[in-house]
């Protein structure tokens, strides 16, 4: 019987579900391995359970990544062919997963920004008494109701409190002692927003074209076509978040790193090598995006864009796990 160009695809499931255990483990060994490294030779000193703290602001990035990716790739996949049905929401499970690493992190500020130990070691009605604390609560609290939102008839309106923990993780960044801080929460708030918009659509973006080319065929536009043109629509929004991004990590970089100062920093203060691998890790992903965009535009086949596409979204990962490094360690001293 002749296969058609919309025939269910039949891929190597183990050989991919094996590559997703391994980017995990990367992803996890990342947080608890990274803080040592970036530290070592440096002479400064951490917080106490930074690799703990890493390792769960992680989870809390990744989760904002899939839950607003699925509804940014949702609203893209709309306007392409609205008549096709989008692979399996993952936002349930990851507002979950967010919300316990949020509740990790608020035992973290309840018992003085250390390891809790023991139950007795938390003072948790203490922590609305404190910016701090509060702030802790609106991420667990934005968690618990983005997880009702998703199992709701509206998925969308999970937007509001992942917004809301956007938010809290743009104030937490930025203490009031710091110079200007309402102005170093604005471009962290920017540079977060962008950032889940981009990384989460991304992979929502690639796991609804692959669904898409293993479901039978409810439209005209045959599954290739649909996929290619909403990997292209992501592309061109694309383009716009990496600018955001690119202008708002400069400018909190020089907020915190004087001019002159930058280069020497970058490798001598932990937070400077952190910097530095994220600063090459994304310039690898924006080597891959232009990849993708260019075999969208001339190749003859275009889905060979998705090739690119998926080394992007591995990328990624890794640069959400170093990240979540990056706000854990110690800010460098303004010379």
């Amino acid at each position: 019987m002749p296969v058609g160009i919309d025939a269910p695809v039949r891929g190597p499931g183990a050989g991919r579900a094996a590559a997703v255990l391994v980017l995990v483990a990367v992803a996890a060994l990342i947080p608890l391995l990274g803080p040592r490294a970036a530290l070592d030779g440096t002479g400064e000193a951490a917080a106490p359970g930074v690799e703990v703290v890493a390792a769960l602001r992680a989870v809390v990035f990744a989760a904002l990544c899939v839950q607003v990716g699925e509804v940014f790739a949702g609203f893209l996949a709309r306007r392409v062919d609205p008549l096709r049905e989008p692979p399996r929401a993952w936002s349930g499970y990851a507002a979950w997963g967010g919300f316990a690493a949020a509740l990790g992190l608020a035992s973290v500020v309840a018992s003085g920004n250390l390891i809790p130990h023991s139950v007795a070691a938390l003072d948790i009605g203490g922590l609305g008494g404190t910016r701090d604390g509060t702030l802790a609560l609106l991420e667990v609290n934005g968690f618990l109701f983005a997880a009702l939102c998703a199992r709701s008839r509206r998925p969308g309106t999970a937007l509001l409190p992942l917004a809301a923990v956007v938010v809290a993780e743009a104030l937490r960044a930025h203490p009031t002692t710091e110079d200007s801080a309402l102005l170093g929460s604005g471009l962290t708030l920017v540079h977060v927003a962008c950032a889940t918009l981009w990384v989460g659509g991304l992979l929502s973006v690639l796991r609804t074209t692959r669904a898409w080319r293993t479901a039978a065929p409810e439209s005209g536009t045959t599954a290739p076509e649909a996929g290619t043109a909403l990997l292209g629509r992501y592309a061109r929004v694309a383009a716009l978040l990496l600018a955001a991004i690119t202008t708002t990590g400069v400018c909190s970089t020089l907020r915190r790193m004087p001019p002159s100062t930058v280069l020497d920093q970058l490798t001598t203060t932990a937070y400077g090598r952190a910097l530095l691998a994220k600063v090459l890790l994304v310039a690898v992903v924006a080597a891959l995006a232009l990849a993708a965009r260019l075999r969208l535009r001339r190749a003859p086949d275009r889905t060979s864009a998705y090739v690119p596409a998926r080394a992007e979204v591995v990328v990624l990962a890794v640069v959400v796990a170093v990240s979540a490094v990056l706000t854990a360690l110690p800010v460098p001293i303004r010379w």
